[in-house]
């Protein structure tokens, strides 16, 4: 649309109508700019409202995904504890058969050693 307007004037389509500077040109940019720009200042707010919701949003997400990883750390702490008890007691389990049966075999090796 510039390029024609400029080019009708200085060709002569319509010679005189709008001379050189362009002013009347000019007076239509501005005026196009005076309304354009709060359209666009109003849409960078409204996305600023919405990247800031949506960080917002982020932001108690991953709060709740902390507390859910946090809770499986406890079950597994928990897990890991009661692991950890059971095995002592099997260990102090094996450890008294283990006992019981070297005093039987020590038993058994003193009564068979002797002559009857």
């Amino acid at each position: 649309m510039l390029i024609v307007w400029i080019t009708a004037n200085l060709v002569g389509a319509i010679r005189g109508w709008d001379p050189y500077p362009f002013i009347l040109l000019n007076l239509a940019l501005s005026f196009q700019a005076a309304y354009a720009a709060p359209v666009i200042m109003m849409s960078q707010n409204r996305q600023q409202d919405i990247g800031r919701k949506a960080a917002e949003k982020d932001y108690r997400i991953n709060v709740k995904a902390e507390l859910e990883i946090e809770l499986l750390h406890e079950k597994i702490d928990q897990l890991r504890e009661r692991e950890v008890l059971k095995l002592t007691e099997a260990v102090r389990v094996l450890t008294e058969l283990q006992q019981q049966a070297a005093s039987h075999a020590r038993e058994s090796n003193s009564e068979g050693g002797r002559p009857s």
